[in-house]
């Protein structure tokens, strides 16, 4: 163990895994815990190993996102770390729910992990009115402290973070560099827009799409592509429920606003050339809220693609796929340009570079 971490460890400390409502909630978490008192240790990023480590702890047909968050906790231990936050969020709104393997988070690490730690497990879950201020004091008992006020302060310390890091998300800036800068302190404005032919809007869990290992750094490889990839943090959650209800549709899934809200809001107004869905291997909610969608995006002739992953899930056949999608679009959005006698330069082998740069000018979004 390095000097650095056995300084931390030597104060109060909860360890938080890199996984599932980390990639939601983490800006919140640390401001309360931190207005608490504790300094936080976060499990390393996602490797292929720490995958592998969480698979040999459950059976082989749990879901990868479940697998990953095994592996973090295990992360944590390898550490040092023996106090780790393992909240069990049933529903966010009346009748809104989480998978069951997220709501039972608690059950599944106590019983997988044969290792002796303290685990903090608040429980939120509004259809039975346990609200979310409910789910802090909890936290907050479960550490130990009692004091009211102490707790208030630290829950107003959480949003003031995560409202910064909304606020920046929402304009466009990247989730990594929202997070550090929203627990820094800081706001940065809107990032310059470089001009990209196409754009797609990705609808997904955050924990499968921001995590690089999990998502094979999709957003990266399509922006190499010159494809501009919208995301559930780009929509206002009354634009997102907006959408979904305008397509005759209810939010009944904790996420549905990061899918079926995120891809109905560009599809209705018409600002992408594209969906890609990106999903686990075997996800129930996903399987539906994908279904809703595809229907609603073959009404209005919008191309989607459905990626699935897994721990096994090839980088190269997962790039072909990727390729192959926006070669079709560039296809498509050519034609239209052609179909609405919009002058298209000649496409010999010479002019290639000469039509890319004119494309962006007739392209761009």
């Amino acid at each position: 163990m390095n000097l650095d971490i056995e300084n931390t460890m030597s104060k109060k400390t909860i360890g938080i895994p890199r996984a599932i409502s980390y990639y939601n909630n983490y800006p919140f978490y640390y401001g309360f815990f931190n207005a608490l008192g504790f300094n936080i240790i976060l499990s390393d990023k996602t490797t292929t190993k720490l995958i592998n480590d969480g698979c040999q702890c459950v059976v082989s047909d749990t879901c990868l996102p479940i697998k990953v968050y095994v592996g973090h906790v295990l992360n944590l231990l390898q550490k040092g770390c023996d106090t780790i936050f393992v909240p069990s969020i049933q529903s966010t709104a009346y009748k809104v729910n989480n998978c069951t393997k997220i709501r039972g988070l608690p059950e599944i690490i106590r019983n997988v992990i044969n290792q002796p730690f303290k685990m903090i497990e608040p429980t939120l879950d509004k259809t039975n009115k346990i609200s979310f201020k409910d789910f802090c004091y909890e936290t907050a008992h479960q550490l130990e402290i009692y004091n009211e006020e102490n707790i208030e302060s630290a829950i107003k310390a959480g949003w003031g973070i995560y409202n910064n890091f909304q606020k920046m998300a929402l304009i466009g800036v990247p989730f990594e560099e929202a997070v550090k800068n929203a627990i820094e302190n800081k706001i940065v404005s809107k990032p310059i827009e470089i001009v990209r032919p196409l754009s797609v809007v990705i609808m997904a869990h955050g924990y499968n799409l921001f995590d690089e290992r999990i998502s094979l750094s999709l957003i990266k490889k399509l922006e190499k592509m010159g494809v501009k990839a919208y995301t559930g943090l780009n929509v206002s959650k009354q634009d997102a429920m907006k959408s979904i209800q305008e397509l005759g549709e209810i939010q009944y899934w904790a996420n549905e606003l990061d899918l079926t809200g995120a891809a109905a809001h560009y599809m209705l107004n018409n600002k992408v050339d594209g969906i890609i869905a990106l999903s686990a291997f075997g996800c129930g909610p996903d399987s539906l809220m994908v279904d809703e969608i595809q229907y609603h995006a073959s009404e209005r002739n919008l191309p989607m693609m459905y990626l699935t992953i897994d721990e096994h899930t090839g980088e190269a056949g997962f790039v072909t796929r990727v390729e192959a999608f926006v070669d079709m679009l560039i296809r498509r959005k050519r034609k239209k340009l052609q179909d609405s006698n919009i002058k298209v330069l000649p496409t010999s082998k010479n002019e290639n570079k000469i039509v890319k740069e004119k494309e962006k000018t007739l392209t761009t979004v």
